[in-house]
């Protein structure tokens, strides 16, 4: 069958493939990022220095008696922060143990409040000592603090916790503001080596997640990007230079920055293969946090650095170009799907020379068929003849075999690019469009929009100029609208939409081309009645 293909029909069966297998790969495995191979030999003098570090903490498949274990995973609420947004808790171990959002927007399906720190697993803040004896210890001690509650409603609020060991003490300062970020200020009354932990990533909604990548990454000063997925994380790796670190799911993430830049940033793994991310402080140790929902703006207004937690996967250059255009068009417009539906048009728009050039081809292509097929079988026993006498043909007309095909390749990276911003996009979740659409980041339950996207593909492909000679091409191509409505039944709303509104677009588009071609051949064809009646 395939022999038997132009290159014409060949390149349209490699774009769908090609985009079948990119959303069908990426539901699977989300996209791996390159890590930092630039390790220097301080960080691996640093592995064998963390060695002993092995055997301390549980969820790194540290093992520690049943009783250690008990009072590390103990939930006890010390201190309760309360905002309009958001309460969160800290355990008696001075760990971040808990924090619930409290807007409905933000809800899991059950309809309950999303919680951003898993039950188990390591928490935000924990401290984690070298010397297993002051270790031990420490996970028996519970912390004391200076107040009980405090509310944010007024201001940010400062919070201190003491934890008195034989022969050292801990005192924590964390100041919480309602954005939702905090300061922090550890002291030891004597040097010791120490590490704080970031903690596990959110796990919010996982079942919805499969598209999206989860697990931790580092961004450096030389603005490079290192990404550790769930399941990936082999072995210990450390970085230096770090301006922030992040352990993360689709739309929400637990973050530290405002290192030293000789802070050593440790990811390690726990018992699945899934990032742990922890440093080694120093004495007196400052930084910052932030854990909640990686708005744009949000993140934004705390520390432009923190945008950086957003994560576009491959196609993050012309991702973010394109998210800060949406959120443009949000300024202008107030609704995000009606953004979502400008910013579709104002894509097609820059893409309409490209877009139009290649229907023309294709219609040139369809025209001329007839003369191709004629050609081909006056010349079937000489291909050399045949060739000649195609690229002829097509010269004489001005037709491109791969011109209708070249845009649609073209367009690839943009499609590539607006689907990772619309998955990613925090912003979205909660946000209704019109009528049943009352969730962007949710697939469509009625399956409306995903039908209406099918049908609009389907009405696309009996528009477009096809110049098939194989039946059974034809009819495999005529099935695409339901392998893609398949596809799409489960993709959040927002990505649906973009994607039939760029199909009515095409349409549109497709008609006019149409149009002008009927247009004129009419012409043509009255000319040359008009020739003859002449000379007659």
């Amino acid at each position: 069958m395939f022999d038997k293909m132009t290159p014409n029909q060949r390149l349209i069966l490699a774009v769908v493939l090609s985009f079948v297998f990119f959303i069908a790969y990426t539901a699977i495995y989300p996209a791996e990022q390159p890590t930092d191979v630039a390790q220097t030999q301080k960080s691996i003098e640093q592995k064998v220095e963390l060695k002993e570090a092995q055997k301390v903490e549980d969820i790194v498949g540290h093992k520690i008696s049943e009783q250690e274990a008990t009072v590390v995973n103990d939930l006890s609420t010390l201190i309760t922060v309360k905002s309009n947004n958001f309460l969160l808790k800290i355990d008696t171990l001075g760990r971040i143990s808990s924090k619930e959002l409290l807007q409905d927007m933000y809800n899991t399906n059950d309809d309950a409040h999303a919680q951003l720190i898993p039950q188990s697993g390591t928490k935000p803040l924990f401290i984690r000592f070298l010397d297993p004896l002051i270790n031990e210890e420490a996970t028996k001690t519970p912390y004391s603090a200076n107040v009980s509650e405090i509310n944010l409603q007024d201001g940010a609020q400062k919070v201190i916790l003491t934890q008195k060991l034989s022969n050292l003490s801990v005192t924590k300062e964390i100041i919480f503001y309602a954005d939702g970020h905090y300061d922090v200020d550890v002291s030891l009354s004597e040097d010791k080596r120490y590490f704080i932990y970031l903690g596990q990533r959110p796990k919010v909604n996982e079942k919805e997640q499969m598209m999206a990548a989860t697990g931790a990454l580092v961004y450096n000063d030389a603005e490079l990007l290192t990404i550790i997925e769930d399941g990936d994380a082999k072995e210990r790796k450390s970085f230096n230079r770090i301006e922030l670190a992040a352990a993360f799911d689709q739309y929400s993430a637990s973050i530290m920055y405002g290192f030293g830049k000789d802070t050593n940033i440790i990811i390690d793994r726990d018992k699945e293969n899934n990032p742990i991310v922890y440093f080694e402080a120093t004495q007196n140790m400052k930084f910052s946090g932030y854990i909640g929902q990686k708005t744009y703006k949000t993140l934004h207004a705390i520390n432009p650095i923190l945008t950086n937690a957003i994560e576009y996967g491959w196609f993050t250059f012309a991702s973010k170009p394109l998210f800060q255009l949406l959120m443009w068009l949000h300024g202008l417009i107030g609704n995000w799907g009606w953004s979502i539906v400008a910013l579709t048009l104002l894509i097609r728009l820059v893409l309409y020379p490209l877009t139009y050039k290649g229907m023309v081809s294709m219609q040139k292509m369809k025209d001329i068929s007839p003369q191709i097929k004629a050609l081909q079988a006056k010349h079937k026993g000489d291909p050399q003849r045949m060739n000649a006498a195609v690229m002829e043909m097509y010269k004489k007309h001005g037709a491109n075999p791969l011109g209708g095909c070249l845009p649609m390749l073209l367009q690839i990276p943009v499609f590539f690019a607006i689907y990772r911003v619309l998955l990613n996009a925090v912003e979205l979740q909660g946000a209704p469009w019109i009528l049943w659409v009352n969730d962007l980041s949710r697939m469509d339950s009625t399956f409306v929009l995903p039908l209406l996207m099918g049908a609009s593909m389907y009405y696309q492909q009996k528009l477009t100029p096809s110049n098939f000679t194989d039946p059974l091409q034809e009819k495999i191509f005529k099935f695409l609208p339901i392998i893609f409505t398949f596809f799409f039944i489960t993709f959040p709303s927002g990505l649906v939409l973009y994607w039939f509104v760029n199909n009515m677009f095409s349409i549109g588009q497709q008609f006019i081309v149409n149009q002008q071609f009927k247009n004129a051949k009419d012409a043509e064809i009255a000319a040359h009645k008009h020739v003859e009646k002449k000379d007659d």
